[in-house]
């Protein structure tokens, strides 16, 4: 295991809108523009190299999605718990993954068959206390929540996903360094932005209007101070770059075509476990048991 700070990606050489599992697919049935998707990623990747270090998986004829790295997993120290995927269309990328993490001498977990959780999509470490947000509703299922903190032995918290065109957490909600948090509210229900409120303090929480959160502004490559971004409005610009943020756009069009932004594309391989400065008591089951 290596202590740079360390991201996977995927080249997309298979890449392109074949089916429809979420509202940004069916908008493009035509499909992308190969050369852009490439020139698009290669960007990407070079912004995120100036700052970690870029490890690679081999992209699978027949899985276009499989450069979307993030949904892979979730890691955290040297501990993975492996995607299981909803859609069948992307339940052969699972395989490739699980010999990569293994190869790469990752301790692997798999949650039940049956049971669907998307990984670093769906699943976000606080970048300040020791804890796990999990996004539930369109793809990762709610019991998933008990696994992982069983596993990981740490306390996560489910937030319920409303609004189907963010059907992965990451596409709305983008914890920062220092304990700062990019989110869309209108995609989460009453009770989860309540608990949201409850975790992170005002101060904290950046909130991105409709028009920004379209634009995948909240999927979001986060590194110490840089934000990698699709696109961002002045005022949202201007927020960040309030709260001591690094703002980079870097056009993602063809892969918005397909949901995914520069945070779908990477998957940071090193999370470490933050030691919790607060005595709070877990949350797991109280608000499990509120739906």
């Amino acid at each position: 295991m290596t202590f740079a700070l360390t991201f996977l990606m995927c080249q997309p050489k298979y890449f392109e809108v074949t089916y429809v599992i979420n509202p940004w697919m069916a908008l493009h049935p035509n499909g992308i523009c190969r050369e852009d998707a490439l020139r698009e990623w290669q960007n990407l990747y070079e912004s995120v190299s100036k700052r970690a270090v870029v490890s690679l998986v081999d992209p699978q004829p027949g899985l276009p999605d499989m450069t979307f790295t993030a949904n892979a997993g979730l890691i955290v120290d040297d501990k993975v718990v492996l995607s299981r995927f909803r859609h069948t269309e992307r339940q052969g990328e699972e395989q490739h993954f699980h010999e990569w993490f293994l190869n790469n001498r990752y301790e692997v977990y798999q949650t039940p068959v049956g049971l669907s959780f998307e990984g670093a999509g769906d699943a976000l470490l606080d970048r300040k206390e020791s804890f796990l947000w999990m996004g539930w509703g369109y793809r990762s299922a709610l019991a998933a929540h008990l696994h992982l903190s069983n596993y990981l032995d740490m306390e996560v918290l489910p937030l319920r996903l409303i609004d189907e065109r963010f059907y992965h957490l990451d596409t709305c909600f983008c914890p920062l360094t220092d304990g700062y948090l990019l989110y869309y509210p209108a995609a989460f229900d009453e009770p989860t932005r309540r608990l949201i409120a409850q975790r992170v303090p005002r101060n904290k929480r950046i909130v991105v209007s409709e028009e920004d959160a379209v634009y995948f502004a909240c999927n979001a490559v986060n590194i110490d101070d840089l934000v990698i971004l699709n696109r961002v409005g002045d005022k949202l610009r201007n927020q960040l770059q309030e709260a001591g943020f690094e703002v980079i756009e870097t056009g993602m069009t063809e892969f918005i075509k397909a949901g995914g932004g520069t945070k779908c594309l990477t998957l940071r391989l090193n999370e470490p476990l933050l030691v919790d400065t607060r005595a709070l008591e877990p949350a797991v089951s109280t608000i499990a048991l509120s739906y």
